[in-house]
């Protein structure tokens, strides 16, 4: 263990005397000191917030109770503290806190770093905890990915929940495959965005959607929408546009897992296509330049690797409409491919690819029809963690449920159970898998039944690891 147990001794001496009253110990910052929290708090909490030198916003929660450990989070200090997760973790005894990502958003490097200025703050206010861990949601846990990578002096393990951990050059050029097939093969000569997103954001998004609602009325247009989608790897389950999850389809429904591919890519609250136009116009600012390409990409050999259902399916549907698949293969692969910026790719591979070189434990969860943080994308981590030499330090879980970051408390809860026992003990124990998973998220009152399940995602095609 990086921390000694008179440190983890320390830490808690030093947390009970704060919620007796004490004024924390608090050391200068150039930022300015962390001071007392100004929103409500849970009753028994001590609650200090500031910002970090570069204006990011921090905040951390330590119950009277305090367990020795303390989660970190990208996103902490932006959520209400009456939010249930953070509610049952202050109530086990865990302290929380963390930053939000207004300031730096998708500068990776700087928020995985200032995860670690978060926790310096934490340990200025209560001192030294006996167990960091690193754990986030979408973003954020791809940060609590990278800052295992890159800080792991600081923490002690890292719990990503549905993090794109393909890596930021690697989920790009996934995201581009998909948005460049359904532009070549159901809107050629059309002014909607690819790449070069326009800062009308909202205006590529709604053309797109609007377009994607068009083609999905006609036969041509469902055929060709899950040939990208099955290209793209993604779920072929999705959400209504009022938000409720679709049943999940049944392997031989075709008209249903098409469905779900086009709800997947264009439907719910938070599209893909949405994404693929903000996060996008966002990177390629940051960047300078577009960062992704598919110059010398094999479309019918992506197809050919896609899950088996959905090249049923994409197989069945090109029938049903007349459609000749293998042309509109050779289509793409007869049309003028884009090449990324130099540039922007060694801007990106700076600042999110994934090394496999972590020296904590990593428990990663991801929801099987996640459509933003698709699931493929967790092979490609596990094979770079694997190739490196550190696989017995990371463990996967899968929850079945479609949707970005769809878990229940429960399930979160589990999670973090398991990761402490692996830190108690130094040893897995079996506490990874789904029937124990479950167990945990079943435990607390009033939980629903766990959804963690045996899974194991298809190989992400797109890897990227780096120059």
């Amino acid at each position: 263990m990086r921390r000694s147990v008179i440190h983890g001794a320390v830490a808690a001496l030093t947390a009970l005397a704060c919620l007796a009253g004490a004024a924390p110990a608090v050391a200068d910052e150039p930022a300015g000191n962390p001071r007392p929290c100004l929103v409500e708090v849970p009753a028994g909490t001590s609650c200090v917030e500031g910002s970090l030198p570069d204006s990011t916003p921090y905040r951390f929660v330590v119950p009277s109770g305090w367990n020795g450990a303390v989660l970190v989070d990208l996103d902490f200090a932006g959520r209400p503290l009456d939010d249930p997760y953070i509610a049952r973790m202050l109530d086990r005894g865990f302290a929380m806190g963390g930053t939000t990502r207004t300031v730096t958003g998708w500068r990776l490097t700087a928020a995985a770093g200032n995860q670690a200025a978060a926790l310096e703050r934490f340990v200025a206010a209560f001192g030294e905890p006996r167990w960091a861990i690193a754990s986030g949601s979408s973003m954020g846990g791809m940060i609590s990915a990278l800052t295992a990578q890159r800080h792991p002096e600081s923490f002690d393990a890292a719990v990503p929940f549905c993090g794109g951990l393909g890596g930021a050059v690697g989920q790009w050029n996934q995201k581009l495959d998909t948005v460049f097939t359904l532009k070549t093969l159901l809107f050629p000569g059309s002014d909607l965005p690819v790449t070069g997103i326009p800062a009308d954001i909202e205006g590529a998004r709604q053309a797109w959607q609007s377009s994607l609602a068009r083609a999905q009325t006609t036969p041509e247009g469902r055929a060709r929408i899950a040939l990208a989608a099955a290209i793209g790897q993604l779920p072929s389950w999705g959400h209504t546009a009022s938000g409720t999850p679709t049943p999940m389809p049944d392997p031989g429904d075709t008209a249903a897992l098409q469905e779900g591919m086009y709800l997947a890519l264009s439907g719910g609250a938070l599209p893909y296509i949405g994404q693929a136009m903000s996060s996008r116009h966002t990177i390629e600012r940051l960047a300078g330049g577009n960062p992704s390409w598919n110059t010398g990409v094999d479309y019918a050999e992506q197809l050919a690797a896609a899950e088996p259902r959905q090249r049923r399916a994409v197989g069945e549907l090109y029938r049903r409409a007349g459609l000749d698949l293998r042309a509109d293969l050779r289509t793409l692969a007869g049309t003028s491919r884009i090449a990324a910026d130099p540039g922007a790719v060694e801007y990106l591979e700076r600042t999110g690819v994934f090394t496999g070189d972590i020296r904590i434990p990593v428990l990663t969860v991801n929801p099987i029809g996640d459509q933003i943080s698709t699931v493929a994308q967790q092979q490609a981590y596990e094979s770079v963690v694997r190739a490196s030499g550190n696989g017995a330090l990371l463990r996967q879980s899968y929850v079945r449920t479609a949707g970005h970051c769809t878990f229940s408390t429960g399930e979160r809860e589990a999670a973090i159970a398991a990761i402490m026992h692996r830190l108690r003990t130094g040893h897995w124990d079996g506490m990874t898998t789904p029937a124990t998973l479950n167990s945990l998220a079943e435990s607390a009152p009033g939980a629903e039944q766990g959804r963690y399940l045996p899974y194991r995602p298809a190989r992400f095609n797109r890897p990227y690891f780096g120059a």
